[in-house]
């Protein structure tokens, strides 16, 4: 019998930071073992790329294919798909509940730095003039975003914080339960582990806007020094934001 290959600790980190956020793993119909995918907006090509080259290992003929818009974006959709593997199929196990994916700290525990690098990235948005953070955990339960929040605390120390949010979907209204970052310092906190795993198309996830330009020129220092991003490349991207935020003048 052929022995399975384990997957590098690249790919799991990677799946794992995208099961949080636009990846999953599913066994198709008609398939004994599992395949890892996700998607994103054509807007988003870079990134998606520099996701895909990194899963070579689990990629095959026809990984990336374009899909037509959906209804709820007029951009296309750029979408992965990995081979039918089985090392994939130990990782769905672990990570679902019979056949449902299922928050546990018996497998966040495995995340990385590049785990929370991918989901911030997938589902993670600077607010409040790019001074907070919030995750996009509207897919999860409330007791599922607990559990994230306990996970980010006890493992990674950084306080985050539970509340709902309504949204307006079709002809009703829900509440989602999203995971927020409401202090400056816990989200400086948090990006300063994944600055290493920042690509450049990226940088708007990463970049915190201030008006005193002795605190701006340090974050960009510190982007630059974490990420090895050129810090020119950096300071453009930050007069980009600054330029494009209607509410920066409104800044605190």
């Amino acid at each position: 019998m052929k022995q399975a290959v384990p997957l590098s600790y690249q790919v799991n980190e990677i799946i794992l930071g995208s099961l949080l956020g636009d990846g999953s793993l599913k066994v198709h119909k008609g398939y004994k073992n599992a395949r890892f995918s996700f998607r994103h907006s054509d807007k988003q090509s870079e990134y998606f790329y520099w996701k895909a080259k990194m899963l070579k290992e689990i990629s095959g003929n026809g990984d990336v294919f374009v899909q037509k818009p959906d209804g709820f974006s007029a951009n296309n959709k750029l979408r992965y798909q990995s081979r039918a593997l089985q090392m994939l199929t130990e990782l769905y196990k672990l990570t679902h509940k019979r056949k449902t994916f299922t928050i546990r700290r018996k497998w966040l525990n495995l995340m990385t730095p590049l785990s929370l690098a991918i989901w911030w990235f997938d589902d993670g948005s600077l607010i409040t003039n790019s001074r907070k953070g919030v995750f996009c955990t509207d897919g999860f339960s409330k007791e599922s975003v607990e559990i994230l929040a306990r996970y980010l605390n006890k493992v990674w120390g950084i306080k985050a914080h539970v509340a709902p949010i309504n949204r307006q979907r079709f002809d009703r209204k829900n509440q989602y339960w999203r995971l927020w970052i409401r202090s400056t310092d816990e989200l400086k906190k948090f990006l300063r582990i994944i600055l290493p795993h920042t690509p450049q198309s990226m940088l708007s996830k990463v970049i915190l806007l201030y008006k005193d330009s002795q605190l701006q020129q340090r974050w960009i220092s510190e982007v630059a020094n974490f990420s090895g991003i050129d810090q020119h490349a950096v300071k453009k991207a930050v007069d980009q934001k600054k330029s494009g935020w209607k509410a920066f003048q409104r800044m605190i």
